[in-house]
C-alpha cells in the first residue's frame, strides 16, 4: 500500500492558532480552570494537552494538571493490532473523580479511540465531567461521539488519511491529507 501526501491542512502556525483557540474555548466554556485537568491520549494526544495546558497558564496564570493515557488494553481490536502490544503506561497522578476533565487527542475519527479512553478514565475515578478536545474532526463516526472543542473540521473519504505531525514525537509540525492507493 502506497500513501501519497495530497495537501497540508495546517501549518506549524496554523496548529499553534488553533491550540490557542481551543484552550480559550475550554476555560470559557468551564468559567475558569478551577478543579480542570487535562489528559491527552497515547500518543500524539500527551504533547498536546500539554500544550493547552501551558497556553491555559499563560491566559489565566495557573496550572491545569496533565495526565497521560495508554488506552491499548481498552480498545477493541486489540486481537488485530500484534501478538504483544506495546503499553506505555498511563500517568494519571491526580484523583480524577470530582474534576472536569478534558481528553484530549490529536484525530476524531470513528469515536473508538475514545471510547476506550473513556473506560481507561472512568476506571480511574468518577469525574465530575468528562469532555473531548480534538485537533482534527474528520467525521465518519461510528459511536455517538462528539468533540466539544475542535481545531478543524476536514471532511473525508474512508481511503483518505489524516496525518499529524508534532515535533515531540516527530521531529516536524503539521497536518497533512494524504490518500492510500
Amino acid at each position: 500500500m502506497k500513501i501519497v501526501e495530497k495537501n497540508m491542512i495546517l501549518d506549524q502556525a496554523a496548529m499553534d492558532r488553533s491550540l490557542t483557540r481551543i484552550a480559550h474555548e475550554i476555560i470559557e466554556k468551564n468559567k475558569g480552570v478551577e478543579n480542570l485537568a487535562l489528559i491527552g491520549v497515547r500518543t500524539r494526544g500527551v504533547p498536546l494537552a500539554e500544550r493547552l495546558a501551558e497556553k491555559i497558564k499563560m491566559i489565566e496564570n495557573r496550572d491545569v494538571l496533565v495526565g497521560r493515557l495508554d488506552i491499548t488494553l481498552y480498545r477493541d481490536d486489540l486481537t488485530t493490532l500484534a501478538d504483544q502490544p506495546v503499553l506505555h503506561g498511563t500517568e494519571v497522578d491526580f484523583d480524577v473523580s470530582g474534576k472536569t476533565i478534558v481528553l484530549v487527542d490529536d484525530v476524531l475519527y470513528t469515536g473508538r479511540t475514545i471510547r476506550a479512553a473513556l473506560d481507561a478514565i472512568i476506571d480511574l475515578g468518577r469525574p465530575l465531567v468528562i469532555q473531548l478536545a480534538v485537533l482534527i474532526d474528520r467525521g465518519h463516526r461510528e459511536l455517538p461521539i462528539r468533540a466539544d472543542f475542535v481545531g478543524k473540521n476536514v471532511p473525508t473519504s474512508k481511503k483518505e488519511l489524516i496525518v499529524v505531525k508534532i515535533k515531540e514525537t516527530d521531529q516536524d509540525e503539521r497536518v497533512i491529507l494524504a490518500e492510500r492507493f
